[in-house]
C-alpha cells in the first residue's frame, strides 16, 4: 500500500537524522546533502529532526537516529574521527546499520566502515569492520580525481538482517535519467570490495573504488557508501527521495510516496552526460 504524505492528518510524520561530525567532517560541501534531505521531506510535509552529533556529542542521542549521514574530511580531521568513532560510537553505529537504519556514508565516512585503512607508509588503521572491504593508499599512485558517472546496481527494497524484507517502487527509477548517478571524486586511498560485498554502483565514467574494477562504493542493508561528492543528494534528488522513503519504510511499516520537481536537477544531469559523451 502507498500513501502520500498530505493523506496523513492524524499522524505528523517525523524523521530524525543523526548528523554525524558536522564540523570535521564536511570538507567538500557535503553538508548540501542535508540541506537536499530536510528541503525534499519538508516540501512533503513531513518534519525533519537533526541531531548534530561531534566527538563530545552525548552518544545515547545517535540511537534515536532514523537515518545518518557523515561526510569526507582531510587526513588531519579523519584522524580524530577515527579515533572517536572506535572508542565512544562503534557499537551503537553498527547496531544501528545491521539493524537496518538507512544511511549515506561518503568518501571517509565510507572508508571508516571497512575493516580497515592501509595509509602509503604501510600503517593499519582499523576501522568498524561493518563493510566488507578495505582501503589501501599507495606512494606510488596519484589521487583520483574528477567527474563520475555511475549506473546504481543496488537493491531496490527495505531490508535489515533481522526484519523481513519491504519491498518498494522507488522513484529512483521513475525519470529517463535515474539510471545514472552523477557527481565528483577526489581521493586517495583505493578501496577493495570483499566477497560478500555489494557495490553501490558501476563506473561509467572516473574512477569509483580503486580505478580499476569499475566498482563505485557499497551498499550493505539499508546504508550506502560512496566516493560521489558533488555533493551526490543535490545533483541526484531522485536518489535523496529514495533514501527518505527508505527511512519511512522502516520507520512506519508503510510505503509513502514522496514527490519532488527535481526538472533542474535533470537538465543539469543532462549537461554533464552531454559534456562526458555518456
Amino acid at each position: 500500500m502507498t500513501i502520500k504524505p498530505s493523506t496523513l492528518t492524524r499522524t505528523k510524520l517525523l524523521l530524525t537524522i543523526a548528523w554525524l561530525y558536522p564540523e570535521l567532517m564536511s570538507t567538500y560541501g557535503d553538508r548540501g546533502n542535508i540541506i537536499v534531505l530536510k528541503k525534499i521531506a519538508n516540501d512533503n510535509g513531513i518534519d525533519i529532526e537533526i541531531l548534530r552529533i561531534d566527538q563530545n556529542a552525548n552518544n545515547s542521542k545517535l540511537k534515536d537516529a532514523d537515518f545518518i549521514f557523515m561526510g569526507g574530511a582531510q587526513d588531519l580531521q579523519q584522524e580524530i574521527v577515527n579515533k572517536d568513532l572506535n572508542e565512544n560510537k562503534s557499537q551503537v553505529l553498527t547496531r544501528l546499520i545491521k539493524e537496518g537504519t538507512p544511511g549515506l556514508y561518503v568518501c571517509g565516512a565510507y572508508q571508516f566502515l571497512g575493516k580497515y585503512y592501509k595509509d602509503k607508509y604501510g600503517n593499519k588503521i582499523e576501522g568498524l569492520g561493518v563493510f566488507d572491504m578495505h582501503t589501501e593508499s599507495f606512494k606510488t599512485k596519484s589521487r583520483l580525481i574528477g567527474n563520475v558517472v555511475t549506473q546504481p546496481l543496488f537493491n531496490i527494497h527495505h531490508v535489515s538482517e533481522t526484519n523481513q524484507e519491504v519491498p518498494t517502487d522507488s522513484s529512483l527509477l521513475r525519470s529517463n535519467n535515474s539510471s545514472y548517478l552523477v557527481g565528483f571524486e577526489n581521493h586517495g586511498g583505493r578501496t577493495y570490495l570483499g566477497k560478500s560485498a555489494t557495490p553501490f554502483a558501476k563506473v561509467i565514467h572516473g574512477y569509483g573504488n580503486n580505478g580499476e574494477d569499475k566498482t563505485e562504493g557499497i551498499q550493505f542493508l539499508n546504508s550506502f557508501g560512496t566516493y560521489m561528492h558533488g555533493p551526490i543528494l543535490p545533483s541526484n534528488p531522485e536518489f535523496a527521495i529514495y533514501l527518505l522513503e527508505i527511512a519511512l519504510v522502516k520507520k512506519y511499516s508503510k510505503r509513502i510516496e514522496i514527490n519532488f520537481d527535481n526538472s533542474i536537477a535533470q537538465k543539469a544531469k543532462l549537461a554533464i552526460l552531454s559534456r562526458l559523451n555518456v
